[in-house]
């Protein structure tokens, strides 16, 4: 077997992948990549485990590495599917809250360690790697949900209060730490609601190792930042907002993805 496309002894090729997938993904026309590029807690023929794939075109290999090898890329080599460009395995017994990055094996050139784009989880800065993340919140915003499915938005009200989480209410008793998610739930939307604002809009709440980014150096496009709280204390902002009766709106910046390590 090349080189490319080796199979780690301990891993098996992702099974979330179709060929529909990988087509509609080559033709640009895939609108839920980030349900199966990842990491996705899974059960394959009867064994409990974690599906990771990733789409690195230009790679000679790609391996997995991660709190469950020791951070050894040789033991998890992934398979590239085709001419895709997307490498997958699975890894059983791996699960919620593991820590993992990709080795890349560039055409030329040492090796090197990235963050997972994908990941629905991030490490606290100054921590940079991805984090397995199976989701256990509970949404109960239906009446939100279904007003705004029942409403017509060229003709309702629209009011947006704009909003960087992280500066917006800090806590001096704690040494001026920023809010998590759970405290700025309620004063968040108790203020914007008081000031007649329908609609609350977040600067990048995406991972971003470096703060003074402000989020606008996303290394996660789907892993809202670690500093404030955990991937479901997230869920429950936004669920709480819903509650009060304001909207959520994030900004979203693809273009300003970092290269570095």
């Amino acid at each position: 077997m090349s080189e490319r496309g080796a199979r780690g002894s301990d891993s098996m090729v992702a099974p979330l992948i179709g060929e529909l997938d990988l087509h509609l993904f080559g033709e640009g026309r895939h609108r839920r990549i980030h349900d199966w590029l990842g990491a996705h807690v899974t059960t394959v023929d009867g064994v409990q485990g974690t599906a990771f794939s990733v789409w690195a075109p230009a790679a000679r290999q790609v391996r997995l590495v991660g709190d469950f090898n020791g951070w050894d890329g040789r033991k998890h080599v992934m398979t590239v599917l085709g001419s895709s460009g997307v490498w997958a395995c699975f890894v059983p017994d791996v699960g919620d809250g593991t820590r993992y990055k990709f080795e890349i094996h560039p055409a030329r050139g040492e090796p090197m360690l990235r963050a997972d784009p994908m990941a629905y989880a991030a490490e606290v800065p100054p921590g940079t790697a991805s984090i397995v993340h199976e989701s256990r919140h509970t949404w109960t915003d239906e009446v939100w949900m279904d007003q705004r499915r029942a409403s017509q938005p060229s003709i309702a009200p629209l009011s947006i209060y704009e909003v960087h989480l992280a500066s917006w209410r800090r806590s001096p008793e704690h040494g001026d730490k920023p809010l998590g998610y759970l405290e700025l739930a309620d004063q968040l939307a108790a203020y914007a609601g008081d000031l007649g604002f329908t609609h609350v809009e977040l600067m990048p709440v995406m991972a971003h190792p470096f703060s003074g980014s402000w989020g606008y150096q996303v290394t996660s496009y789907y892993a809202p930042t670690p500093v404030l709280g955990e991937p479901d204390e997230f869920r429950e902002f936004v669920n709480r907002l819903h509650g009060h009766g304001i909207g959520v709106l994030l900004d979203w910046v693809p273009a300003h993805f970092p290269r570095d390590s």
